[in-house]
């Protein structure tokens, strides 16, 4: 299977490398010459345009932040989609709305290219290592033609139905990881308050039954949020936001976990706000 790559960011960058490295024909476009350097050593080649990518690929992998930089490497004046022939894969490892995911889908289905969104979650060490988690959405048969080249980074990789059952599924991890931040925050520091050091409070806890990913990233912090508000904060707000506004479309009544994901968002807001600039 020959393999279209466009997002080489931190966690997208080492994606394409695993691919490359696993034997797939691999094509890769960037905005900038430099994104391209590092792979100057491989067997990768790089397109001139997101649809010359599309014409040389069976299966497109796009791994850029939004809504509206997927719209454009996809659908945009010289798009992927312009290039890619009936019967390839488009995956979309962004985090975006389901709509834009479904909207791509009835858009490609014109000229015979499936969609399947693939939001990822681990960050660039899991990708290098081939332990990323990939929640996929969209027809069985274009998930399991991209779940071999999916499986050269990722593990596991989860089929959870429809295009845009993957985006709900990322979306819901990242409301839940954004609650335990403010739970784990909130626990170290009535520790502090009781006397307790938070260097041993959070080496206990992370040894204990209550440790959690999140708890990991504040004990790291020295009991703060303010590392992370300065690197994730705006899209931990984005996504949080994006799913309340799903669920009231939806009339789903969220419970204890929005309100612990907006005190996480508010104390990051604090923090960000008042750190030197």
């Amino acid at each position: 299977m020959r393999v279209g790559f466009i997002g080489l960011g931190s966690q997208g960058g080492p994606m394409a490398r695993r691919i490359v490295e696993a034997g797939f024909p691999t094509t890769l476009w960037a905005r900038r010459s430099a994104s391209l350097e590092p792979y100057a050593d491989t067997a990768a080649s790089a397109a001139d345009s997101p649809a010359a990518l599309g014409a040389a690929a069976d299966l497109v992998c796009v791994c850029v932040v939004g809504d509206a930089d997927v719209r454009e490497v996809v659908t945009g004046e010289h798009g992927v989609l312009a290039g890619m022939a009936a019967g390839s894969v488009l995956a979309v490892h962004s985090t975006v709305h389901p709509d834009t995911c479904r909207h791509l889908s009835e858009i490609a289905a014109r000229q015979g290219v499936s969609v399947v969104d693939a939001p990822v979650s681990g960050g660039g060490p899991a990708a290098a290592d081939g332990r990323l988690l990939v929640m996929v959405g969209g027809p069985g048969d274009a998930v399991e033609a991209a779940r071999p080249v999916f499986a050269t980074y990722a593990n596991p990789i989860v089929h959870l139905g429809d295009v845009g059952a993957g985006q709900f599924a990322k979306l819901l991890n990242n409301l839940l990881f954004t609650a335990n931040l403010a739970t784990a925050q909130g626990t170290l520091r009535l520790g502090a308050d009781l006397g307790l050091d938070i260097a041993r409070l959070g080496e206990v806890i992370t040894h204990g039954t209550a440790d959690s990913f999140a708890l990991g990233r504040v004990v790291a912090s020295g009991g703060t949020l303010d590392g992370l508000a300065e690197r994730a904060g705006d899209l931990l707000r984005k996504d949080v936001g994006l799913l309340a506004a799903l669920a009231a479309a939806a009339d789903a009544e969220p419970g204890i976990e929005l309100d612990a994901a907006d005190a996480a968002l508010t104390v990051m807001k604090r923090e960000r706000t008042a750190l030197p600039r």
